[in-house]
Formats: C-alpha cells, sequence, structure tokens
C-alpha cells in the first residue's frame, strides 16, 4: 500500500462542508478543509462552514498562519460547553469529498409554535426594508410572509447582493417583536442551480393553490349575474395572487354610495386575506390602500399621485410597485392617459364597473376587466352588487356582514334590477327594512361629500355595518346622518326648485333644465349632482310621465332620465364630434351621466344636446329612479 508523508494511505478522504453545515454533520476522527479566521498567542480559529468553527492549539501547529489561510484538520474533540478542539493535519495526498447539509426547512406559517428555537426557511424575498438598525427582509414560502432581520450595524444595509425576487435559504432564531414574530438572522444565502429550481417550483405550485378562488354560491339566483361570475372569479384569482406575492394593492373607486358598497367589502376582504399570508400584524395597513375619486374616470392628477406614493414606497420600504383596481369607474376612453401613464412602470390593473364601457380604447391596457355591458347586460347589475361577490371569493368568512350591501348598492345607484327584490329580503333577513336601507344609502353619500378625496374607512364601515364592532353606534350614527343629509337637501331644493324650467320635447317627454352654479347653493351639501338628482326624482313623481332633468354650470352638465333612452355616452361622442372646440367629454350609463365642455360654447352643447334628447326613444323600462310598487 501506498502512504503519503505523514505515513497515511494514499487517497485520504478530507471533507469540505458547505456553508450551511452544522456541528451535528462532523465526527470526531474525520478530517477537513479549514479557513483561519483568528490568530492568537495560543493557537488559530478555523471556520469548516458557517456553522462550525474552533481552535487548534499552538502545540498541534508547525509553523506560522495568517488569516485567511486554509489547512486540514481533524476534528479531536466537542466539549460539552460546545467548544471544538481541532488537530492540524499535514496530508499531501488526498481525495475531497463535499459534504452538504440536509436542511429542515420550516415553514413561515408555523413559526408561532416556535419562538425561541432556531430554524431554516426557504422562499422569495419579497421585500427588502431598511430601518434604522437592521435591513428587513420579506421572504415568501409556501405558506406565507414572514420577516427576517439581519443586522450589520445600525441603518446599514445587510447583505446587499440580496434583492427582491432572489430565491434564498435563511437560518436564525424566531423571536417575538411587539407581537409580531420575526427570524433573527444568523445566516442568509441566495440559492441556486437545483436548489434554486427546487424553490421556485414548489412556490409557484402553491401560490397556484393558494391563489385559487373560493366557490362561494352567489347570495341570490340571478341568471343575468352568472354571465359575469367567470370574470369576477379571474379578478379574485389575481387579487389573492397579488397578495400572496406581497405586491401593494391600490384600490380607487367613485366617491359615492355604490363605489363604497363595491370598495369597502373588497377591502375588508383582502386585509384578512393579508391577516392570513403575512407574520406582520401591520402588513395589510402597508400594502392596501383605498382611495375614493370624486371624477367619474381616472384622473390625471389621481394617477399622478398613485404612482408617486408608489415609486416613493419601493425607494424606501423595498416594495413592489402596486396593483391598481378600480372599482365602479374606469371604463372609458377617459381613463386611458391615466392609464398609459401607469404603463411606463408595468404597474397590473384591474377593472370592475358597470358604466358604459369603450372596450376598443381600454382593453389593451388592463389585465382584467368586468362589465355587464360586456356581456349584454347593462348598468342596473351594479358595482357594489358585484364586488359583494368578489369578496367572498376572495374571502367568504366575512358572508355575514355583507348580506346587506348588495340592496344598498343597489339602491344608491337607483337600479331596477330584477334581483332588486331578492336583495331586500336577504337584508330584511338580516334586519334591514327598506327605509333603513335607503338611510344607509343617503348616510354613505352624506359622509363622502365632507370627506372629498379621504377614504373615512372607520366612519364609512360604521355607516354600512362591515367590519364595524358596534350595532346601535351604526344605527344611531346613520339616523343622524341620513336626517341631516334630508334636512340639506330640503334647503337646497327650497333655493333651487323655482329655478327650474320646463319644457316638452317633442317625443313627449318633459325636460328640466336649472343652472345649479347660479340658482343652488355651492360647496355644502348636496353637490351639483345630488342637487339635479333630487329635483328630477321630484319631478318624476309629480308627472308619472318620461322626464330628463339636466343641471348645469359654467363648463358641466349633469344629466337624469326616466323612460327615456338616452344612451348618454354615445351622444357625449357625438357632441365632441359634432361641435368642433366644445371640449365635450364625460360619460355614464344609459339614463345617467355627466358631461364637460369649454365654458364659452356652453349654449351650443346644451342646445345640441336638449336636440338630441328630443330624439331620443321613450322607453317606460329604463329608469335612473327606483320607483317601487
Amino acid at each position: 500500500m501506498t502512504t503519503d508523508d505523514a505515513g497515511d494511505p494514499a487517497g485520504t478522504t478530507v471533507y469540505d462542508l458547505d456553508s450551511g453545515c452544522t456541528i451535528a454533520d462532523v465526527e470526531e476522527g474525520n478530517r477537513y478543509l479549514a479557513t483561519v479566521n483568528g490568530v492568537v498567542d495560543y493557537g488559530v480559529f478555523v471556520d469548516l462552514s458557517d456553522h462550525v468553527s474552533g481552535l487548534v492549539h499552538e502545540s498541534n501547529l508547525s509553523g506560522t498562519y495568517a488569516v485567511g489561510d486554509e489547512l486540514v484538520v481533524e476534528l479531536d474533540q466537542v466539549r460539552d460547553n460546545g467548544d471544538v478542539a481541532f488537530d492540524a493535519v499535514d496530508v499531501d495526498g488526498y481525495d475531497v469529498e463535499s459534504v452538504g447539509h440536509e436542511y429542515d426547512v420550516a415553514d413561515a406559517d408555523s413559526l408561532e409554535d416556535r419562538v425561541g428555537e432556531t430554524v431554516t426557511l426557504e422562499g422569495e424575498v419579497v421585500q427588502v426594508k431598511q430601518t434604522g438598525g437592521p435591513t428587513i427582509f420579506h421572504v415568501r414560502d409556501e405558506t406565507g410572509i414572514v420577516p427576517c432581520a439581519a443586522f450589520e450595524e445600525a441603518g446599514v444595509r445587510a447583505h446587499p447582493e440580496i434583492d427582491v425576487d432572489d430565491l434564498v435559504r435563511v437560518g436564525g432564531d424566531v423571536e417575538r417583536r411587539e407581537d409580531a414574530i420575526q427570524v433573527e438572522v444568523d445566516t442568509l444565502d441566495e440559492l441556486d442551480g437545483d436548489d434554486a429550481a427546487d424553490v421556485r417550483d414548489r412556490l409557484d405550485a402553491a401560490l397556484a393553490e393558494r391563489a385559487e378562488p373560493h366557490d362561494a354560491e352567489p347570495l341570490v339566483d340571478w341568471p343575468a349575474f352568472e354571465k359575469l361570475r367567470p370574470n369576477l372569479r379571474e379578478v379574485a384569482q389575481l387579487l389573492r395572487e397579488t397578495v400572496l406575492e406581497s405586491r401593494p394593492i391600490r384600490v380607487r373607486h367613485h366617491a359615492d354610495g355604490d363605489g363604497m358598497c363595491a370598495s369597502v367589502p373588497v377591502q375588508y376582504a383582502l386585509e384578512r386575506f393579508i391577516e392570513d399570508t403575512h407574520e406582520d400584524p401591520e402588513a395589510p395597513r402597508h400594502l392596501l390602500k383605498r382611495l375614493p375619486s370624486k371624477a367619474p374616470f381616472y384622473e390625471m392628477e389621481d394617477a399622478t399621485r398613485d404612482l408617486n406614493f408608489a415609486l416613493e414606497d419601493r425607494s424606501r420600504h423595498g416594495q413592489k410597485l402596486p396593483l391598481l383596481l378600480m372599482l365602479d369607474n374606469g371604463s372609458t376612453a377617459e381613463d386611458v392617459p391615466a392609464y398609459e401613464n401607469l404603463a411606463h412602470y408595468d404597474i397590473p390593473i384591474a377593472v370592475v364597473d358597470h358604466h358604459h364601457p369603450d372596450p376598443d380604447a381600454v382593453e389593451d391596457l388592463l389585465d382584467a376587466h368586468v362589465n355587464p355591458y360586456l356581456h349584454d347586460e347593462d348598468y342596473r347589475i351594479t358595482t357594489g352588487m358585484m364586488c359583494v361577490e368578489l369578496a367572498r371569493m376572495i374571502y367568504p368568512d366575512i358572508e355575514d356582514e355583507l348580506r346587506h350591501v348588495p340592496a344598498v348598492a343597489g339602491l344608491s345607484d337607483r337600479s331596477k334590477a330584477d334581483a332588486m327584490d331578492d336583495y331586500l329580503e336577504l337584508a330584511a333577513e338580516e334586519g334591514y327594512d327598506e327605509d333603513t336601507l335607503r338611510d344607509i344609502s343617503e348616510a354613505l353619500d352624506y359622509e363622502a361629500h365632507w370627506l372629498r378625496y379621504d377614504d373615512g374607512r372607520h366612519l364609512i364601515n360604521d355607516v354600512l355595518n362591515v367590519d364595524c364592532d358596534d350595532e346601535q353606534r351604526h344605527r344611531e350614527l346613520v339616523d343622524f346622518l341620513a336626517d341631516r343629509a334630508r334636512e340639506d337637501v330640503e334647503d337646497q331644493l327650497d333655493a333651487a326648485m323655482s329655478h327650474v324650467e320646463h319644457e316638452e320635447l317633442d317625443n313627449g317627454a318633459h325636460l328640466y333644465r336649472i343652472d345649479v352654479e347660479n340658482h343652488a347653493h355651492r360647496f355644502t351639501y348636496p353637490a351639483p349632482g345630488k342637487t339635479t338628482g333630487e329635483i328630477h326624482d321630484r319631478k318624476v313623481e309629480e308627472t308619472g310621465d318620461p322626464v330628463i332633468t339636466i343641471g348645469y354650470g359654467p363648463d358641466f352638465a349633469v344629466l337624469r332620465s326616466d323612460g327615456v333612452r338616452l344612451d348618454i355616452p354615445t351622444m357625449v361622442s357625438e357632441l365632441d364630434e359634432g361641435i368642433v372646440g366644445g371640449g365635450v367629454s364625460g360619460g355614464g350609463h344609459l339614463v345617467v351621466g355627466s358631461i364637460k365642455f369649454v365654458q364659452g360654447r356652453r349654449e351650443e352643447v346644451l342646445d345640441s344636446l336638449v336636440g338630441k334628447m328630443a330624439a331620443a326613444d321613450i322607453d317606460e323600462e329604463l329608469s335612473s329612479t327606483l320607483q317601487r310598487d
């Protein structure tokens, strides 16, 4: 048998430990590749891996060593106190065998029961946030997302080589910080090769399974709604995927009753799902924003603000750019400039709306679009009705708190849908009669007016009685706000009604017009649109005939119709084409809408508009006001 200079058999095995190997992966008497990490008077300290280090006593050394030098050592002893002793070995010929660590990988959702333990996690980095102390890496595995704190020195970025979307292996201790679970990082390594591929496959499979929406049966049997269910399911899956990927969501909604009946349930469902997904209790607040929009389209001002906040959050907090969810808004050509602005940053956009759409203009810019008009239905399926079902697909456990909301949405938007009786009956089973539902609708409009661009999250939830912790306060609040709203409406109509002008159109419809800028109180409740609607309702009740009402100002007009097929979106397009320099824009439903125009062309725009109204077909099935027998 051949031997080396030390008398050992040729072909001696020397083990090279993977960086993740622990003391459990070594055995006394075996030889290992080591690297010097410190030199002292009594010997040198060496590393075999990130977790295995020990001392080679100077009595076992020949020659001198510096930090970074490599040598072969033999494990002599692991003492009871955890100290490890090595002997230096002079071996000229040997075979190197790599030793990998068998990781016992923990799940993020199991950490609550493992506080104080050392664990290993594998997953994807979805956010990197630098604090004044540690760097917080939010890591997503198959079961959830957990913050992992790595400390270099105060305010200094730890592991700068690791970024968002990297696949990593994290080792550290599970701790509780202010009621939140957090891993205190000992090691953080980027995965590559087969390890990375395995983790990616596991994550993708788990995401696809967890993003699957719940099969919640609709609250009422409604054939017209069934056409929309597949599209709503796609949106539900997209939103659940967005939460699982830790991408923020910005919800933009029309600031009226239907818009709030749409956005509040979806917000509530998403927050509950975020809570289930993230170990960080602050995640719902950081990842979800609900933002009301006054205009009936996505204004460039709103889009610019949303984009600016998103870019700041990415820079300051390491967040991904958000998904934009448009509710009760977002289906028209007027939305296109704002969407194109977001497209420069690849921000995904989903729309759930019941206003008359322009699919040719918006479809290429949207990742998902739900609208009853795309299925030969119309505005009578309100956005609030759709979004209650969307919320149940996202998080069905909240159903009991939402059963009255579709009826509020329908009354808020004056829907004459076939399902309204069923929705009213459903609400009655929960203790809401029709008068109470109308009061809730009135209170929502009243609060939306005064909140302006604030979401009024807690106040609106109390009014709508969704995620509200005090039933008595809800009822007292609604009574107070509805009474105040009615009093303000009466004051407004006392000032305005005597200035309403009337004429009968060639098609037999009554036309009522009022200059709401000069003959109604300004900067108070109700606003011009609501004022026009209230005047319209009274004229409908007075005449019992087809009625059109126009409330106009210097550069705008609000339109309401009962029993006349106006097709307001088409009228707006024709006015814009026919009046050069009129700057006509706007939209809405067949019977409810608003337009803007250049102030100097107001008379020409209004005269042309009235001409189109006089030629419109009478259709008693169409109504903007809910007239119940």
